[in-house]
């Protein structure tokens, strides 16, 4: 990173969040998600020997990295690849890839019995209890609950991904959204990795957040993408076969559809998902339902550019933003409200302003 950049990026070892440096790291960029893991790109210029010996404890799938601006964390994640390169003239860099904590679900297999019913958001932390004991980093979790009642059964030899199995949990109707948040613990300064849930959303903070262009609004956009929706849905689940001697076929989801939408004068457009290991067809169903509300029609996902600045905080998922543009297009003026779902930092760096992008969805 250049000298006058607002960021630290420490590294810690990923097990007891014990730190190993604070090092420089340029080119750099992070996004994060709720829904997804994000990730953080950066390279580790190595001038000398010294640099060279302190780089070499970074390691990859055992180290974790912080970036922290302002006191605050505003981005924690694991290192699970890097490059070492040297260019034409000698000059050594380490290029690093890292993604939030939430992706090490997709890394772990559920390797043990685990049969419940019990609210969907208690499930969730049984699953991060699982996937995160040692040897392995230590999650802060709540007491959060839905009041949906949900019932899993994974078994020992299926090998279901942590990362598949939450992700299917949380697709169904009236389902939830999880995140790990990290930041400073405010009496002993401590990192704290904690895991947010919300149902059916997760919601940050009482007051919305106000962006206007003009204004602190550099530019916007608003993508329609009709081939991501649909106006029908079904979901496709585990072979059955009754019959020895008849063919195996998938169970499947009655059709569900958007007659409100065929009404306004929409086509059929099919979508369809595919849950290799549920055999219910309630279950089926409810994916299918939740798909459908989540992609009617056309899919939008606005997004924001704005300038970073004191008063923008780093716990910005799921905040809500206030929206208002007048120009050309919006010439009466829009005014709307929209829920933070993504951020993509883009760090200062040679002249370069600290910027972030915001995608949105309808609060």
């Amino acid at each position: 990173m250049a000298i006058d950049t607002p960021y630290r990026a420490i590294f810690c070892d990923l097990t007891t969040d014990q730190t190993i440096d604070i090092l420089p790291l340029r080119d750099v960029s992070f996004d994060d998600y709720i829904g997804k893991a994000g990730s953080l790109s950066g390279t580790i210029p190595i001038p000398n020997k010294d640099i060279a010996d302190r780089v070499k404890k970074v390691r990859e799938g055992r180290t974790a990295i912080y970036l922290e601006r302002g006191g605050d964390l505003w981005w924690g994640g694991i290192v699970w690849t890097t490059t070492l390169q040297s260019s034409g003239r000698g000059v050594l860099t380490l290029s690093l890839q890292a993604a939030t904590f939430d992706s090490y679900a997709s890394r772990r297999r559920i390797r043990t019995n685990i049969q419940l019913t019990d609210d969907q958001l208690a499930i969730a932390r049984r699953l991060w209890t699982e996937l995160t004991k040692a040897p392995c980093f230590e999650i802060v979790t709540g007491e959060e609950l839905s009041g949906t009642q949900r019932t899993v059964n994974y078994r020992v030899g299926d090998e279901t991904v942590y990362q598949e199995a939450l992700d299917q949990l949380a697709a169904m109707q009236n389902g939830f959204e999880y995140q790990i948040l990290v930041y400073r613990d405010p009496e002993d300064g401590r990192r704290v990795r904690e895991l947010r849930l919300g149902a059916p959303k997760i919601r940050t903070g009482a007051t919305d957040m106000l962006f206007d262009r003009p204004g602190v609004i550099l530019s916007y956009s608003f993508p329609y993408d009709a081939t991501r929706g649909g106006t029908t849905s079904m979901a496709r689940g585990a072979s059955v076969n009754p019959n020895a001697g008849a063919e195996s076929r998938p169970l499947y989801s009655d059709e569900q559809i958007d007659t409100g939408l065929l009404h306004d004068g929409w086509p059929l457009i099919d979508l369809s998902s595919d849950h290799n290991e549920i055999s219910d067809q309630t279950t089926l169903n409810q994916l299918a339902k939740a798909e459908l509300d989540g992609a009617l029609g056309a899919v939008l996902i606005p997004a924001i550019s704005i300038h970073l600045g004191g008063i923008v905080p780093p716990a910005l998922l799921g905040r809500v933003a206030r929206i208002r543009i007048t120009d050309e297009w919006f010439s009466t003026g829009l005014d709307a409200r929209y829920r933070i779902i993504g951020v993509k930092v883009t760090p200062p760096e040679r002249g370069r302003p600290d910027t972030a992008e915001l995608y949105l969805e309808e609060a």
